[in-house]
């Protein structure tokens, strides 16, 4: 299966959080948390919309911490997850997650503080559009992440489950621009695929971050980096 179809699959839905975060994944996750965070904070009472927002860790997060947070996603079973997820944090009734499109959102012009996308990009076939959505609807910050076509990710890009769309930073600063926003800040991440951490147990994974944040903190790591991090306002 490829992209949406293996994205919407039930089994992917159920299993996604326990392969993918668990073991050195939990760094990953703690990493991805941080970078939302401090691209959208303050929280507390903001508007929110995350995009895909999948089984709801980011969606959950952030209501816990305050937002008033819509979480959009095309698959009902990572929807599903995600109101589980919240279920759970006891904050059912502070989130909404809602089966939408990014291409066409069902919100008027201006409508949040704050819209962010993680791990969407990379399956993006009009990712002009779903930034120019996303932009739109904002009356802030964009936040979003897409993986680097020069890093190893092209090596394992062709085993992966899903075709990922792979990005240079000329092509991000085209979309964003095109979408009338003007880019803020650039932080750049993991020259150690993703797929390496979830591999190894969490004691292991810490020691590789630290190698990896000293291989990353010059031009050629960045260069290497396998995810961006890109925060946008209008």
């Amino acid at each position: 299966m490829k992209g949406q179809e293996w994205y919407q699959a039930d089994a992917v839905a159920e299993e996604y959080d326990s392969k993918r975060f668990s073991k050195g994944g939990r760094l990953i996750d703690r990493r991805e948390k941080r970078a939302v965070l401090e691209a959208l904070a303050p929280v507390e009472d903001e508007r929110v919309l995350e995009i895909a927002c999948g089984t709801g860790r980011f969606t959950v997060m952030l209501a816990e911490r305050g937002a008033d947070i819509v979480g959009l996603d095309i698959s009902d079973a990572m929807l599903a997850q995600g109101r589980e997820k919240a279920h759970r944090a006891g904050i059912a009734s502070t989130v909404e997650f809602m089966r939408g499109d990014a291409a066409r959102l069902p919100f008027p012009d201006d409508h949040f503080d704050a819209v962010f996308a993680m791990r969407f990009f990379h399956l993006a076939d009009t990712p002009a559009k779903f930034l120019a959505e996303m932009a739109r609807v904002s009356k802030d910050v964009v936040f979003f992440d897409t993986f680097r076509g020069s890093s190893f990710r092209v090596l394992y890009n062709w085993a992966l489950p899903m075709g990922s769309r792979l990005y240079g930073r000329e092509e991000v600063e085209r979309l964003v621009d095109g979408a009338g926003l003007r880019l803020r800040q650039a932080d750049h991440d993991f020259v150690f695929p993703y797929g390496f951490y979830r591999e190894v147990p969490n004691a292991v994974a810490d020691p590789f971050w630290s190698l990896d944040q000293a291989i990353g903190s010059n031009q050629i790591g960045e260069k290497l980096s396998s995810v961006s991090y890109w925060t946008a306002e209008v």
